[in-house]
């Protein structure tokens, strides 16, 4: 969270809608649940209202950063 910069993914594996207030106030361009996480209903609703894509995988952390570094 301290190195989120605008425009970045947010890759976390927590699954509540305190994650969007962080990631709206960091512009970030998506927030990605890792390890199979869940958004609850509050995170799904307010990531709707700020227009902020919820992403998910069962990869932990490390693969899935390591795979979108791949990418680019």
């Amino acid at each position: 969270m301290g190195h989120l910069e605008e425009g970045m993914i947010w890759i976390i594996m927590q699954t509540h809608q305190n994650v969007l207030a962080v990631a709206t106030l960091k512009d970030a361009a998506a927030v990605l649940i890792v390890n199979g996480g869940r958004p609850d209903y509050e995170m799904l609703e307010k990531a709707k209202g700020e227009n902020i894509p919820i992403l998910g995988t069962a990869m932990p952390a490390f693969e899935a950063s390591g795979r979108i570094y791949k990418l680019l």
